[in-house]
């Protein structure tokens, strides 16, 4: 893809790892403690539906109930530290150029689009299939799956409790970075729903960028 938007790492360092997933795609990597994971945005408004794992024992893995309890904050932004059930950190995210990242909004499938948006929408792909296929490739099957991170996808709670999947407030070019806090698996589906505003009804591509601080030994 031939794009002007800025793609650099959010964090400076060593590229280790440059690679664009395609509109629709799975996507994952190895990310060893110290590295930083910049996920660019290239056309605005695009979900990147993500989970995490210890790399040495996928069992432990990103758990939303504990990072939410911990920040005592839903939204994941600057700061925010994604926890393991135990509490333990696998990631912080040290940079965001959005400011809110979605922990409730949950993947999409193939059953819950056909419940949400009909039955014609049985046999479109969807989230959990990308985290299936890629996750394959790791030994992970469906019982591994648990609730995932909606990076740039804007979903606002209200008082009562109610949520919905709106416009997200990403734009071209925006990014986040993330720190490893130990060696972990990131496993990704960049998000092909086209039955809400989640990608702007209109999947795009996004970037991976893995750098190694300065100095740091590979």
């Amino acid at each position: 893809m031939t794009t002007t938007i800025e793609t650099a790492p959010l964090v400076p360092g060593t590229v280790i790892l440059d690679e664009e997933v395609g509109a629709r795609g799975p996507w994952s990597a190895v990310v060893v403690a110290g590295d930083v994971l910049t996920i660019v945005d290239l056309c605005g408004n695009q979900a990147v539906d993500t989970l995490i794992y210890a790399a040495d024992d996928h069992r432990q893995r990103y758990s939303a109930a504990a990072t939410v309890s911990a920040q005592r904050n839903l939204f994941l932004t600057k700061g925010s530290v994604l926890r393991t059930d135990d509490h333990d950190a696998l990631m912080t995210l040290v940079a965001d150029e959005v400011g809110s990242h979605d922990t409730v909004g949950g993947a999409c499938s193939q059953e819950s689009n056909t419940l949400r948006y009909g039955h014609h929408t049985k046999h479109q792909h969807a989230c959990v299939e990308n985290f299936l296929a890629e996750g394959s490739r790791w030994g992970i099957g469906k019982r591994d799956l648990v609730s995932n991170i909606n990076f740039f996808m804007n979903v606002p709670v209200d008082a009562d409790g109610t949520l919905g999947i709106v416009d997200g407030l990403s734009a071209p070019g925006r990014r986040l970075a993330l720190r490893a806090e130990r060696d972990v698996l990131v496993l990704v589906s960049n998000c092909p729903q086209i039955n809400n505003p989640c990608n702007g009804f209109d999947p795009t591509p996004v970037r991976m960028i893995v750098t190694r601080p300065t100095g740091a030994q590979a």
